[in-house]
């Protein structure tokens, strides 16, 4: 099983929020996940970026690998 860590989408029309999940590649974006880890919301200035990176480390060190806007997500916080 393919594990990855990415977006979920939650919210309204036109107002989103995102939760970062880790899930099983072959799944629908908005489908199963394995587990929450963090929150992302793009319309507060500036944006909201809560991800807890301890859980990140154990999934990435069990195989799982982040989507391209995680990994900006995850170099964005760091240099906060």
């Amino acid at each position: 099983m393919a594990v990855t860590i990415r977006l979920r989408r939650t919210g309204t029309t036109r107002r989103p929020a995102y939760r970062v999940v880790v899930a099983d590649s072959r799944s629908p974006r908005d489908g199963r996940f394995i587990e929450i880890i963090g929150h992302y919301s793009p319309l507060t200035q500036p944006p909201t970026v809560k991800i807890d990176r301890a859980k990140v480390e154990a999934w990435i060190k069990k195989g799982a690998q982040p989507s391209n806007t995680v990994k900006k997500l995850l170099a964005n916080a760091k240099a906060d």
